[in-house]
């Protein structure tokens, strides 16, 4: 195999479909089949200069796949088998691989560039490889500007490979001394610059020593500025990419070198290419993101205590960086595709200026009034377009008060101008900022609302005539549409759009049987604003709902009929059948909430059970998680009549719990479980056996994405409460899993936000079980069963309690498990709690809380507790 290696690479690529195959099948056979030889005979391919370039390439490209994977463990399995290889294989790879830097080919270097990254991320955290970087780092006083070039962008790829704590301050300094050298001016060599360049926004993690450090960081800062001048475009883009991760990364450092920058960007935005300017203006828009999330965090009120003080960098900007974006309206495409929503620099500066409102609030608005009432009226469409744009970019962020007078002066000529003007891309804006005033200021003002019975029926009768027009200004107009709708939510008994229901609804319909409907997501814009205006409507048009059922039943019924269709058809047939399941949803959820329409829409339960399995049966994974939670609603809606669906819905509920590839279809299904559960109680039973195997079976496989444990451990609660004592015959195999969870998840200090806000959602998961059992057990005499437990969790409570990171929903449901326990076991729990370590401040803290359904759950738990103690 390993002589005939090179022929079987380029076979791989053949436009022969059989060739190709042959030759994959023979590549993975080699891999299985001896895994030292598969990578020696691949990185030697890789580095030999006299093999052609498309078998060097893909030699490198399977060598990278066959050490990491997007799925967690896949990537372990391949880590291991790593880990695993002779020691003196690896070495002779390496050799081959770092060979290859020198290579005159320069897909070769990049390939080994990235495959060098991947093996230093499994490596130099395990403290191997140490040798690495300072093999690099002697390449780079290489006189050839290949290996340099080649260097550098391994180094690049390495930062982006590992943690900055791998790699010692010493080995970050020479690193970060040799990519800002490769970026210098002095360097002759462009290809150079750019891949130091790049190397530097990977690298910019390991910085924080230097970017803390007057001297360093300047000159840091200073090269970054000189690469924003370059001559060469991809350079200019790079270094000002490296601006933008600065701005998030280094936000409080920045105070000395604003002004320049702000030189710099503007330069950028009205004079350079489009790829240079879109990152200019990403800069600014990054400054805004950081500026809000500090004012979200402190309310503005910051103290020496602050983490990072907020320098209104925006706010100081605002009378320059205004025009600026204001400028970049103007830059339209005249055949800019709306279907794809292609990103230019039009977008870019609208984004930005939406961003620069919601950061500075009400001293947006004085500076933007004067660009559209001067563009507003202009014959040229541009002109037009833009102040709309405008208008409907700051919406959000200047308080009511001070919008809603310019709004109600601007609505009626919006109105008139989605109609009447005759361009499409000023009436697509159009439609789309009256669905920004709706979405933000409807009902913000009850002094003087934007929608009044007065304008009501105007506004509707543009928007559905609206409706009727091309793709993406229809698609506008459903989305207008559905804000209108949303913010009636809160309305009482009636709403204003109650008269206009039936016109609405038959206005939609009409939408999802266009010829076009396809584009521009058309269809699903109007059946998302279907659902919304059903979610939103009062009982007074309950009976039009009911109306809606079998309208929508025969829809679905029409996509089940037998004709053959082509893998594109298929796929558009089962996002209509998505689109469907869902909208029965809604109607089946707000029907089934009050008795009266309940009753009526039981007539057509078994029909449309009927429909939802033959949608299962179509087998296909977009509409199973739509089903899925239409499924959920109708058990909640029929309660125990349910059960009659059961023999025949557990298959594909079986199948929905074994779908671990669509994890998002696994974690659905679980859910319905849930639902099912407390539709059904103990007529569950039967069921449970098979149910709780699969879970279990769920939670033991290293293939579960993680996001599915939570609900998991949730449904262990939902289970126990419907079967009660009944569960006593999973506790050997449910309890230890939780416990096990639970110790994981207990110590989370230092971890980033993303893992603290999965670690409390896991947490969220294990209480829940935990009370829905000791609810299931209560009054039971198998009660002492639990006893055992109740240690451990006060632990578990006592731990997550410490760190001091749990969310108001893990508190309320925290809180609510030291009741059940006191509650279930009475005394036994009583004496526990009283030598628990933090149960009393954990309860006083819980009592004290603003949030009052965490005081609520505090004050229950108090009387359990109390009543225990006292046994």
């Amino acid at each position: 195999m390993a002589m005939e290696v090179t022929q079987i690479l380029l076979n791989a690529q053949s436009i022969d479909g059989n060739v190709r195959k042959h030759a994959e099948d023979s590549i993975k056979q080699f891999q299985e089949q001896n895994l030292p030889s598969f990578f020696l005979s691949l990185s030697g391919e890789l580095a030999n200069d006299d093999k052609p370039v498309e078998s060097r390439k893909l030699a490198g490209l399977i060598l990278k796949n066959a050490l990491d994977a997007k799925e967690q463990h896949r990537k372990f399995e391949l880590v291991q088998s790593w880990v695993t290889l002779d020691t003196a294989v690896k070495a002779q790879i390496k050799t081959c691989l770092l060979q290859t830097l020198s290579s005159a080919v320069s897909d070769a270097r990049s390939t080994a560039s990235q495959v060098i990254a991947k093996i230093a991320g499994i490596e130099l955290p395990q403290k191997q490889w140490p040798e690495l970087i300072v093999s690099l780092l002697s390449n780079i006083h290489q006189q050839a500007a290949n290996v340099r070039q080649a260097t550098l962008e391994t180094l690049g790829y390495l930062c982006e490979e590992v943690s900055p704590n791998v790699v010692d301050q010493d080995q970050v300094n020479k690193i970060l001394t040799a990519v800002v050298q490769g970026m210098n001016a002095s360097e002759g060599n462009n290809d150079v610059r750019l891949a130091a360049t790049r190397a530097l926004y990977n690298a910019l993690g390991f910085a924080q020593a230097n970017f803390s450090n007057d001297m360093e960081r300047d000159y840091i800062m200073r090269v970054v500025c000189e690469a924003t001048l370059s001559p060469e475009v991809k350079i200019r883009q790079a270094a000002f990419e490296c601006l933008v991760s600065i701005s998030s990364t280094y936000y409080e450092k920045l105070a000395h070198y604003i002004q320049d920058i702000f030189n710099i960007t503007a330069k950028a935005v009205r004079e350079d290419e489009e790829p240079v300017a879109l990152q200019a203006i990403e800069f600014w828009s990054s400054i805004c993101d950081e500026e809000i999330d500090i004012l979200e965090d402190y309310g503005g009120d910051f103290t020496g205590d602050s983490a990072i003080p907020c320098f209104y960098f925006i706010k100081q900007a605002l009378p320059a960086l205004v025009p600026m974006l204001l400028e970049t309206l103007l830059k339209q495409e005249e055949d800019q595709d709306q279907d794809e929503g292609a990103w230019n620099i039009a977008m870019a500066g609208g984004t930005c200026l939406g961003l620069v409102a919601r950061t500075v609030g009400d001293d947006i608005v004085p500076l933007v009034m004067p660009f559209i009432e001067e563009n507003i009226t202009k014959p040229e469409w541009r002109q037009r377009e833009a102040a709309t744009y405008a208008f409907g970019s700051i919406l959000e962020g200047p308080s009511p008060d001070k919008l809603t007078p310019i709004v109600n002066v601007a609505l009626t000529f919006m109105l008139a101008a989605l109609t009447k003007d005759p361009n499409n891309h000023v009436k697509d804006t159009t439609a789309w900022t009256l669905g920004r005033i709706f979405e933000f200021l409807h009902g913000s003002t009850i002094d003087s609302p934007i929608i009044t019975q007065a304008n009501c029926q105007q506004i509707i009768t543009v928007l559905l005539q609206s409706m009727k027009d091309v793709p993406n200004v229809a698609e506008k107009a459903c989305g207008a549409l559905y804000f209108l709708a949303q913010g009636f939510e809160e309305g009482g008994p009636s709403s204003t759009l109650t008269p206009f229901f039936q016109e609405i609804v038959q206005a939609l319909l009409t939408v999802t049987h266009r010829e076009d409907a396809s584009e521009s997501r058309l269809r699903t814009a109007a059946y998302e604003t279907l659902n919304e205006v059903v979610r939103c409507s009062t009982d007074e048009t309950a009976s039009m709902v009911l109306h809606l059922v079998p309208i929508i039943m025969m829809e679905l019924h029409k996509t089940l009929e037998g004709q053959k269709l082509s893998s594109d058809e298929r796929e558009k047939q089962s996002e209509l059948q998505g689109l469907l399941c869902g909208c029965l949803q809604v109607i089946i959820q707000k029907l089934g909430s009050s008795e009266p329409t309940k009753y009526l829409f039981m007539q057509y339960a078994d029909q449309i059970m009927e429909l939802y399995l033959r949608v299962f049966a179509c087998r296909s994974a977009t509409v199973h998680e739509e089903a899925m939670l239409a499924i959920g609603a109708l058990a909640y809606a029929t309660g125990p009549d349910f059960a009659k669906y059961m023999p025949e819905f557990y298959k594909y509920l079986e199948m929905g719990l074994q779908n671990f590839e669509e994890y998002q279809v696994c974690a659905v299904t679980v859910g319905v479980v849930g639902d099912i559960c407390r539709a059904l109680e103990d007529q569950i039973l039967p069921y449970c056996d098979g149910i709780m195997t699969q879970l279990l079976k769920n939670l033991s496989s290293n293939q579960l994405h993680r996001s599915v444990k939570p609900p998991i451990f949730s449904c262990f609660g939902d289970i126990a409460l419907a079967i009660g004592e009944n569960f006593k015959k999973y506790l050997m195999y449910a309890m230890p899993m939780l416990q096990s969870a639970a110790e994981l998840s207990a110590h989370t200090s230092g971890a980033d936000d993303d893992l603290v806000d999965y670690t409390n959602s896991l947490r969220n998961g294990i209480l829940e079980a935990y009370s829905g059992i000791f609810q299931g057990f209560k009054n039971s005499p198998e009660t002492q069963l639990l006893i055992p437990f109740a240690l451990h969790i006060l632990q578990f409570l006592d731990s997550i309690y410490m760190e001091k990171d749990m969310d108001d929903v893990v508190m309320k449901t925290a809180v609510g498990v030291l009741g059940d326990l006191a509650d279930t076991l009475g005394s036994n729990a009583g004496t526990l709690i009283q030598q628990s370590l933090s149960s009393k401040d954990f309860l006083d803290e819980c009592l004290s809380s603003d949030d009052h359904l965490i005081k609520e759950s505090a004050e229950w738990a108090k009387l359990a507790i109390s009543r225990a103690i006292s046994v």
